[in-house]
Formats: C-alpha cells, sequence, structure tokens
C-alpha cells in the first residue's frame, strides 16, 4: 500500500477542468489514465488510472477548495469583509450565474472524475480475464472497489450541489444528474430522476462494498476502504430520508473499533490535543478517508480566504469572517472553538480585530516549507457518522440513542461536560447547531438548509460588507440549487433541462 501512495503523492496535479462552450465535460478524456490507444495492461496500468482519480480529488474545484468552501460561503456561516479581495463574494450575495466560474470548475471536475473511472471500469474486465495469479486478481479487485467508491462520490456531489432535496414520493419525477456509466460510446444527453441517480450511487456503493475487504478497513487512509464506503452510504442513506440505512451503515462505522473520535482530554504532544493534532497536522485516529499531500504534491489553499497571511506575513486580510451567531454556539468547555478559531489582527485600515478561521491555517509540515493555508481534505470523518445515526435516531423517534450519540461526540470536545439530551420539541435545532459547531466550513451548511427546508437572515456585524450583509433567504430559494452550467445546456446535441436557478 506504501507503494501505491508514493505513485500518488508523486503525480502531477490535475489541471483545473473548465469546459469550452460548445463543449460538454462528459466528452473529456480522463487526465493521468493509460492513453485510450493504449488501454490498461497490467496491474500496474490499472493502479496508474486509479492514482488517477485520487489525483483528480485534490483538484482545487472538489475538495481542497470550491466543493469544499463555496457551498458554506453561500450560507449564513460567514460574513464577507470590507476590503475583501472580491473572492466568491458573488456566491454570499446570492448573485449565482448559470457561467459562475466556481460552479462550473466542480460540474466539470466531478465529470472529469467520472469520466476516469468510466474509463477504468470499461476496461478493467479485458484485463482481469489476462490475469492467472491469485494476488494480481484480488489486487485488481480491490482496486476496482475503490473506483466504484470514487464514482459513487463524485455521482453523490454531483447531486447535492445540483439537484433539489430527495422527496421519496416525488424523486421519480425530480430532474437528477446525467448518468454517464461508460466512457466509451454514446454519451447520455438528459438528466436521468433524481431516483434514478441515487440508485447508481447505492448501485457503485453496493458493488464497492462485496470488492473491499472489510478487515482492510484502517483509520487514516489516503485509500477508499469498506469503512469509507458505508460512511459515504450512511450520507446518501440520511440524504434520501431511509432513516434505518443511515443507522444501519452508520452503525458498520461507529462500531467497527477501527476509528476513534479524537479526544481534547488527551494531549498527543507536549503542546497539543488529539483534536488540536488532527486539523494542524491532519493526521487522526478519527479520519475515515483523506487525500494525502507532501511538499511537492497538495491540493488548493482553502484556508487562504479565511486568512490571506501571505500578503505581507505579517497582518491577516480574511475575505470572510465567522458569523457571531457561529462563534456564539461554542460554550466555554468546548475545545473546538480554540481549534478552529483564534483571535488575529487584521491588516484592513478599519483595524478589524476578528476571531479568524485558523481550521485551515494549514499543515504544519507544509508550512515547514513557506506552503501555507493547505489542509489534507478529510473527505470523511468519524464525527460526521455519530451525527447522522444521531439525526437518523431523531427521525425514528429514538432520542435516547441519539442523546447518547451526541453525548459521546460532545465529551470528546469539551474539556469538562458535553452530556446533552434531545427530545420531540428541540431535537432538530439541537443537531443543526451541533452540525456547524463540528462541520464548520467543511461543506455541508447549504445541503443541510435545503434538506430541512430552511432559510436563513443575515444582520449587519463589525466590519462587514454592506451588500450581502442584510440578506434574507427563504426557505426553497432556487439558489438552493447551483445552476447547470451555461455550456453544459447548450452543448451541441443537449438535452440537458436547466435547473429553477438557471438564468
Amino acid at each position: 500500500m506504501m507503494t501505491r501512495f508514493k505513485k500518488i503523492i508523486n503525480s502531477l496535479l490535475c489541471a483545473l477542468l473548465v469546459c469550452g462552450a460548445a463543449s460538454s465535460c462528459l466528452e473529456k478524456f480522463p487526465p493521468d489514465s493509460i492513453p485510450i490507444d493504449k488501454g490498461m495492461t497490467s496491474v500496474s496500468d490499472a493502479e496508474q488510472t486509479v492514482n488517477g482519480v485520487y489525483t483528480s480529488l485534490m483538484s482545487g474545484a472538489l475538495y481542497s477548495g470550491y466543493l469544499t468552501i463555496c457551498p458554506d460561503i453561500q450560507s449564513d456561516l460567514v460574513y464577507a469583509v470590507q476590503g475583501n479581495s472580491n473572492t466568491y463574494v458573488n456566491l454570499w450575495q446570492w448573485d449565482i450565474l448559470s457561467t459562475n466560474a466556481q460552479i462550473e470548475a466542480v460540474y466539470a471536475a466531478l465529470y472529469g472524475v467520472i469520466g476516469q473511472c468510466n474509463y477504468y471500469l470499461d476496461t478493467v474486465d479485458g484485463l482481469r480475464a489476462t490475469l492467472t495469479d491469485d494476488d494480481s486478481i484480488q489486487n485488481l479487485d480491490h482496486l476496482t472497489g475503490e473506483v466504484f467508491c470514487a464514482r459513487a462520490l463524485a455521482y453523490s456531489e454531483l447531486i447535492k450541489c445540483f439537484c433539489k432535496a430527495y422527496e421519496p414520493q416525488e424523486a421519480d419525477s425530480v430532474p437528477g444528474v446525467v448518468l454517464a456509466k461508460s466512457y466509451f460510446g454514446e454519451k447520455p444527453v438528459r438528466r436521468a430522476s433524481l431516483k434514478e441517480s441515487y440508485a447508481l450511487v447505492l448501485e457503485d456503493l453496493a458493488k464497492a462494498e462485496v470488492l473491499l475487504d472489510e478487515d482492510l478497513s484502517a483509520s487514516n487512509t489516503v485509500y477508499f476502504s469498506n469503512a469509507a464506503v458505508h460512511a459515504l452510504w450512511a450520507r446518501t442513506a440520511l440524504y434520501m430520508q431511509d432513516w434505518d440505512a443511515a443507522i444501519e451503515h452508520s452503525s458498520k462505522v461507529i462500531d467497527s473499533g477501527v476509528f476513534e473520535l479524537a479526544t481534547c482530554r488527551k494531549n498527543y504532544t507536549s503542546t497539543q490535543t488529539y483534536l488540536d493534532y488532527l486539523w494542524t497536522n491532519d493526521a487522526s485516529y478519527e479520519i475515515i478517508f483523506k487525500l494525502g499531500y507532501t511538499s511537492t504534491s497538495y491540493g488548493s489553499a482553502q484556508g487562504a480566504v479565511f486568512l490571506n497571511f501571505t500578503r505581507d506575513y505579517y497582518y491577516y486580510y480574511p475575505d470572510f469572517v465567522p458569523a457571531q451567531w457561529v462563534l456564539n454556539l461554542y460554550g466555554s468547555a468546548d475545545a473546538r472553538y480554540d481549534a478552529y478559531f483564534a483571535q488575529l489582527q487584521t491588516g484592513y485600515s478599519h483595524q478589524l480585530s476578528w476571531p479568524l478561521l485558523v481550521k485551515y491555517y494549514g499543515n504544519e509540515g507544509l508550512i515547514s516549507q513557506k506552503i501555507y493555508h493547505r489542509n489534507m481534505p478529510k473527505v470523511f470523518r468519524l464525527a460526521e457518522q455519530y451525527l447522522i445515526r444521531a439525526e437518523a435516531y431523531c427521525r425514528n423517534s429514538q432520542y435516547a440513542k441519539a442523546s447518547a450519540d451526541l453525548t459521546t461526540l460532545r465529551t470528546s470536545r469539551y474539556t469538562t461536560g458535553g452530556n446533552i439530551s434531545v427530545g420531540p420539541d428541540n431535537w432538530l435545532q439541537t443537531i443543526s447547531d451541533e452540525r456547524v459547531r463540528e462541520l464548520y466550513m467543511e461543506g455541508f451548511r447549504l445541503q443541510d438548509l435545503k434538506r430541512w427546508n430552511r432559510g436563513f437572515e443575515r444582520t449587519p456585524q463589525t466590519s462587514s460588507q454592506k451588500e450581502g450583509s442584510s440578506l434574507a433567504i427563504k426557505a426553497g430559494n432556487p439558489l438552493f440549487v447551483w445552476p447547470i452550467p451555461r455550456n453544459e445546456i447548450e452543448a451541441p446535441g443537449s438535452e440537458i433541462e436547466p435547473n429553477e436557478s438557471n438564468r
């Protein structure tokens, strides 16, 4: 496994995919794959193709950038600061067009990953038929499981961003995403239903579960594992309102004994707790799957817009600062506050001093190489699984079990105390608050508001930019669903149905 890790980190990062005006993302040849006229002729070729998938997931359009931070910036979690660089401000102001560069890049990059996966899946059977060595066959099957998990993840993210919230009674008549199941041949030109789109995600996860040995799951890994399959399955089930399945699959992760919440009550080093180390060094028994970085291979600087320390290496020039209501959520014993935020002086003329987001200040190993504001994306963490199961328990009126899960999570984050109880009258607000505290700026908030059918209001705070600081967004606003990029709608032969947000 270490050999494969070295191959990943030595790969060149995938160039950001932005489709041309007359070209569909589905027509792009997957980068970092074996040339199309050669195909996969060995397990080594298959490894190279799969490593290309992991490299593509590092893209600044995905987990190290837009896919992670743009949905949260669009929501109610941050305020744009007076004098900001105008980065992402149009999203924050809900001035969102189908030509938005970040939205185009997310769409293109996800279909780029899908293209790589489809290329592999189209050619792997031919390679497998040539193999006679049991170890080689087993290795190839494991790689294939990773690819099915990667494709399921990419499609789940497309659905999250570009589709309405799942309502079981309506899902077969609501537009989903374009489902390309093969790299070769004719590509689909229209969107499947939302029900069909989720069905493909579940189908891929079921195949991955069989191919990825449960006994090989490990914490802090840079590969998709059986545990990652169940983590994604639990998240998907929650979004599909399948509460029993959400409980089943999150429980397989939680009860496996492989993972452990990063506690603030025990030190990993002389100066850092396990919780601190999770964010300063991107390593923890809590991590189910992350993208691995080195000083020569890393993703985008997702922390830059919250700090911009590299402007003069003295002051901070954040484009966005945390909303006061978010800061108020953390109790005095909640160690997440100090792990996520720090009171820092900005270099702006208005001299704002505010708790800035330092969750993405940067990996200490990279900072030692003067590479700032880059942290390894933690695509799946154990904490999210506890939150998923707690919410699903509440949906099934199992409030005592939900309270136990929330208490387990909170006591790992609180220096003292942390016990909490939920019931029929307070469970949704309690879980909403806890998801903000735990998952702040990890890309979940917009989807949560959408699926809970909630809106929000902003009121101006200190030194916030005037335009956007008094925004009121009603539940069901069409822009909770990102517009399909215009180039996809206008591509020759396209029958892709636009979203209500397209303009």
